[in-house]
């Protein structure tokens, strides 16, 4: 029986590059964004995605340092 242990995953045991992965979010954001401005379509359709995206991958990587600072996630 093992009532009191937590349940955890095993990725939860060894984590990945913190710093790498926010790095390679804020460069798909900016080539996301390069690709909205420097692309050849007509419509504003892609534009709007592609801002989108890469606003989701910032907010994303700025919620983490937020939670990490507060000391919500480890």
């Amino acid at each position: 029986m093992a009532g009191s242990e937590p349940v955890t995953a095993p990725d939860q045991h060894k984590p990945g590059h913190r710093k790498s992965g926010r790095i390679g979010a804020v460069l798909s954001a900016a080539v996301l964004v390069l690709m909205a401005f420097c692309g050849n379509h007509e419509g504003k359709v892609e534009e709007i995605w592609l801002v989108g995206l890469a606003a989701v991958l910032l907010i994303i990587v700025i919620g983490d340092s937020v939670l990490r600072r507060s000391g919500l996630r480890s």
